[in-house]
């Protein structure tokens, strides 16, 4: 997996910082998160080719989370998309962007899917061949869901001495990395685990922001092999989580901790901070593996 962080800030965009949105890449497809205001720029800073983007994943309907949106599909129209692009969010997004391209004249060419979402229990929203894709309830002040992506095995891997030695045509190998057991040339049957070895290990990544501190989630992220989670205060402006229902570092280091995660990945920074250093001093004093988004940076594992 690899993750690119377009923007990882809250709320007002500025020069040199910009509002929530992220793409996930795993095996090939691209998975956009969050679609804050000048996302398609950030897109091509990144150097992500628009036409890789399929899916886009919306967590709720704060501007700072999906004011991009109507000007990315606008970019895809005016480059002349084909692809269909589907589009997971908090109902009420499809009224909004069909509203502006209808009074616009400008509704795309290309197929636009709009899956809306409204169960307050976490649900399967999203599934192909190589990942699942769950929501993450949270606490916020509107209707909010964080996203569970979750890597289905790989092929096994062929032994290819075990095979050579076992007497099998190569024309069975490809259903020996499926799992399944063939006959050799000499017609006995080979058990697929004497002439394969395990796939790579299953990868996982939990996407949680916007929300007030929040154990309930925790059993839903459990051991995943990284945690984006809000930060939007350190701890000095605690008083201000309750009312704004957002998280501090320490908060999303608990969640982490809690959850036994693989490694923290801090954002969604207040704008009122110049110097993110202190978010990563305070969460580290909790959890151990933690790191601080950053725009175009990139994490992969």
């Amino acid at each position: 997996m690899k993750l690119t962080i377009l923007g990882c800030h809250s709320a007002t965009p500025r020069t040199h910082t910009h509002p929530t949105a992220q793409v996930l890449e795993l095996r090939g497809s691209h998975f956009l998160i969050d679609c804050g205001e000048g996302t398609q720029v950030q897109l091509r800073r990144s150097k992500i080719k628009f036409t890789r983007v399929q899916q886009v994943f919306i967590s709720h309907l704060h501007g700072d989370h999906y004011f991009g949106l109507i000007g990315l599909i606008s970019t895809f129209q005016l480059l002349g998309r084909r692809t269909p692009l589907t589009i997971y969010a908090p109902k009420g997004l499809k009224e909004v962007i069909s509203l502006q391209l209808r009074l616009g004249n400008s509704w795309p060419q290309f197929e636009l899917n709009f899956v809306e979402l409204s169960s307050k229990e976490s649900s399967l929203i999203y599934e192909d061949d190589t990942v699942s894709v769950y929501t993450i309830p949270l606490d916020h002040r509107i209707y909010t869901n964080g996203f569970l992506f979750k890597e289905k095995p790989g092929p096994r891997k062929l032994d290819p001495k075990a095979a050579a030695a076992a007497n099998i045509d190569t024309a069975y190998f490809r259903k020996l990395k499926m799992g399944k057991d063939v006959p050799n040339r000499d017609g006995v049957l080979i058990d697929h685990t004497k002439v394969t070895l395990d796939p790579d290990p299953v990868r996982s990544y939990a996407y949680c922001s916007d929300t007030a501190f929040a154990p309930e989630i925790v059993p839903l992220i459990q051991n995943v092999d990284a945690l984006y989670h809000e930060s939007t205060f350190l701890q000095e402006h605690e008083h201000l989580c309750e009312a704004t229902k957002h998280s501090t570092a320490k908060q999303a280091a608990t969640i982490a901790k809690m959850a036994g995660v693989g490694r923290l990945i801090l954002g969604h920074y207040s704008t009122r901070y110049e110097d993110l250093s202190a978010f990563q001093a305070e969460a580290q004093a909790i959890f151990a593996a933690v790191e601080l988004a950053e725009d175009l940076k990139e994490f992969s594992w």
